[in-house]
């Protein structure tokens, strides 16, 4: 079963959200907030795998309440930030504190469900959508600082993993690219999470782009 905690300021969405939620055998909302600091208070009594994150909200918004579980739970739960407009500043905000993904509050019940098991099994939603706004984030910075030691961790595959990673690829693109199995390619991202202690492919992004080991157009 895959706890689920709804957190919007907005009590007709977390209905709806807690309806379609609910609707599926494998997923149960285990607890509710209307702001980022009820959040912190139900996720530190109440286990929960996924949190459903609204971004704006009085008091604490999604953003920071996201920073802090991710700092309080490295491992659970995970957060799936909820906004209105296709990863607008604060959906970027919050996957770079730890988001495991984003979904829009208009998208369809089964997008939301899939959403949810998704990030429920380790894995990030990273649509391609999402790697392109991190470019052009990326794009309009500064030239990045020297390359991260941490990367001195991983093999050669591993950073050409990284690499593609960055370039939005999914497990099955790149098998067919490094000419591997999927379950090789498994083994080289969870490696790379691990050694470099990032929690999904999310981070990994934003990583590979804020060490300098991949730089926009390239």
């Amino acid at each position: 079963m895959i706890r689920v905690v709804l957190v919007d300021d907005q009590e007709l969405v977390r209905t709806g959200l807690a309806m379609v939620v609910d609707s599926q055998d494998d997923l149960r909302v285990v607890g509710q907030a209307a702001d980022g600091a009820q959040a912190l208070e139900v996720v530190a009594t109440t286990p929960a795998d996924v949190v459903l994150m609204d971004v704006r909200m009085p008091r604490m918004d999604g953003v920071e309440a996201t920073r802090r579980l991710v700092a309080m739970h490295p491992d659970r739960p995970r957060v799936i930030v909820l906004t209105t407009f296709d990863l607008d500043k604060h959906a970027f905000a919050a996957l770079k504190a730890g988001a495991s993904g984003f979904l829009l509050k208009n998208a369809p019940p089964e997008e939301l469900v899939h959403g949810v098991r998704v990030v429920a099994g380790g894995d990030a939603l990273l649509a391609p959508s999402v790697t392109r706004r991190i470019v052009e984030e990326y794009a309009q910075r500064p030239a990045p600082r020297a390359r991260d030691n941490g990367l001195e961790r991983l093999t050669e595959r591993e950073l050409e993993v990284m690499r593609r990673l960055a370039g939005g690829k999914s497990n099955a693109e790149l098998a067919a690219e490094l000419y591997v199995g999927e379950g090789t390619v498994k083994s080289h991202v969870s490696s790379v999470l691990t050694k470099l202690g990032l929690r999904d492919r999310v981070q990994a992004v934003v990583y590979a782009y804020e060490s300098g080991l991949v730089t926009p157009g390239s």
